[in-house]
């Protein structure tokens, strides 16, 4: 609900008092014009910056929902919203942290109180299965995870919500160093618990303040943000740390179904279209790899001096 008001609202804003039944495409077009251009202002008073085409394009389609859906009760004669061009979004290839920068941050997570929610991220999981991943669905006698609701923020609040997908619900082997992690942290937590005695909250969540209570999805953010900074590399957010699983579980030579299913994605092409990412030692090693089949038995060019 909070993600269709934010998308309906710069149309409300200009429109709200139009009847519904009045509301053409040149309305629509002009107001993707509009935002796109920047410099409308919200219901608050503040000035937008210009949209982008992912914004943009959720607008035009939660408002083609909202109107197909009047087509269908016969509130509406057209679907006046079904014909508004998407804007093309540039494709962009998501940053990754190679080998050597996963140690780096790694090292720098040894010193955090947090460490252990930054190997999670690391290891595939998004930010919201991070933030609500509880201990008891961390099993160390079976040495398993189990992903079964996501910590998301909504309209400002965190609130608990189903997995992304049926399928991202989910149970993952832990190694034995992530078990380690996991233990540590969680005998951190229960000094903190002792130290703190009756004003500690419940600490259900293995990413929870030393207070006992679940971070904010937005704090985890914030402080992946602080740690890579102290550790050094250059920055990319939270959801690239599980971009970097995939791509390392792919450089890695893991099969792709094994990928989709330690990701949690119902579409094997999704994990291969964005996840598979190559890194430039990568590309190197491909280079070698197809030299010794295809340049190794060039003959070189020789000048003429050589030839004398």
């Amino acid at each position: 609900m909070a993600g269709y008001k934010y998308d309906l609202a710069p149309l409300r804003e200009i429109h709200g008092a139009l009847p519904v039944q009045r509301l053409t495409r040149r309305h629509i077009d002009d107001l993707v014009t509009d935002l796109s251009a920047g410099g409308t202002t919200t219901a608050k008073g503040h000035v937008r910056k210009p949209w982008v085409a992912r914004s943009l394009n959720r607008t035009i389609d939660t408002t083609a929902m909202v109107l197909d859906y009047g087509v269908d009760r016969r509130l509406i004669g057209s679907k006046v919203a079904e014909q508004v061009k998407r804007l093309s979004k540039p494709r962009r290839e998501m940053s990754t942290y190679t080998p050597q920068e996963v140690a780096a941050v790694l090292k720098a997570a040894d010193k955090d109180r947090d460490r252990h929610l930054w190997y999670l991220a690391l290891s595939g999981l998004r930010r919201g299965e991070v933030a609500g991943l509880r201990w008891s669905d961390v099993d160390q006698s079976e040495k398993t995870l189990t992903v079964r609701i996501a910590w998301v923020a909504a309209a400002g609040k965190a609130v608990e919500n189903a997995p992304k997908t049926g399928s991202s619900s989910r149970t993952l082997p832990l190694d034995d160093g992530l078990a380690a992690v996991l233990r540590a942290a969680r005998k951190r937590q229960a000094a903190e618990r002792l130290a703190l005695g009756a004003a500690y909250g419940d600490g259900l969540y293995v990413a929870c303040d030393e207070t006992g209570r679940p971070y904010h999805p937005d704090t985890v953010s914030k402080r992946w943000s602080r740690l890579v900074r102290s550790a050094g590399v250059r920055h990319i957010n939270l959801h690239s740390a599980r971009h970097t699983c995939g791509t390392t579980l792919h450089l890695r030579g893991v099969p792709l179904s094994v990928i989709v299913a330690w990701l949690g994605h119902a579409d094997a092409s999704v994990t291969a279209r964005i996840y598979a990412h190559s890194q430039p030692d990568a590309l190197k090693a491909a280079s070698v790899t197809l030299g010794a089949v295809v340049t190794s038995t060039v003959t070189p060019i020789r000048t003429a001096s050589e030839t004398k």
